[in-house]
């Protein structure tokens, strides 16, 4: 056993919560990573992290819609992350997808 297995579960829900927080603002940071070069290495992307959210909150009966979820986690509209920040995926990256996710 280690450390956090001795933690009770406020103490581990603060943890992991910092933990989302620190990425998604990480993320927010990082907008010269586009999010196929997430999922061609990760297998997720800022999208993903969105719908996690929704699935999350759809667990506590709590209604959040996508794009108030995809705002939250770009720090942004999608629209204007995308305008800003989001560039033409290369043909190695498409290529990359297409292998990774068939």
């Amino acid at each position: 056993m280690n450390s956090i297995d001795f933690l009770d579960e406020q103490a581990r829900t603060e943890l992991e919560a910092a933990a989302f927080r620190t990425l998604v603002a990480h993320l927010q940071e990082r907008t010269d990573v586009q999010n196929i070069d997430l999922m061609n290495l990760a297998g997720f992307c800022r999208n993903c992290l969105s719908k996690y959210y929704v699935a999350a909150a759809l667990e506590r009966d709590i209604d959040v819609p996508y794009e108030e979820a995809r705002e939250h986690i770009y720090g942004e509209p999608f629209s204007q992350w995308k305008q800003k920040h989001q560039t033409e995926a290369t043909a190695e990256q498409k290529a990359a997808f297409k292998e990774t996710h068939g």
